[in-house]
């Protein structure tokens, strides 16, 4: 494997761990909450399954949109580095 496709799989690997770390963080407090409210009662109020839920969507909309992120600065970064060595 060349050197190109080695630099693009460190940053692709990178940028994946980066979004999984990300989304962990993101859902530490819904987890938390949900925990908590499915350890305490018998049967969670209507509204509040609810609420949890929407909360899911977005934060797994924004973790979506920051690991896309992440993956096109991988691929920028790639792509300078091999601009910079074909200029050597």
């Amino acid at each position: 494997m060349n050197k190109h496709f080695e630099d693009t799989q460190y940053y692709l690997k990178r940028a994946g761990s980066e979004a999984k770390r990300g989304i962990k963080e993101e859902l530490e407090p819904v987890q938390e909450r949900v925990e908590r409210l499915a350890g305490n009662e018998d049967e969670p109020e209507e509204g509040r399954l609810d609420s949890i839920k929407s909360d899911l969507k977005k934060i797994q909309g924004r973790a979506e949109g920051e690991a896309k992120e992440a993956i096109g600065e991988a691929r920028e970064r790639v792509e300078a580095l091999r601009q910079k060595r074909a200029a050597e």
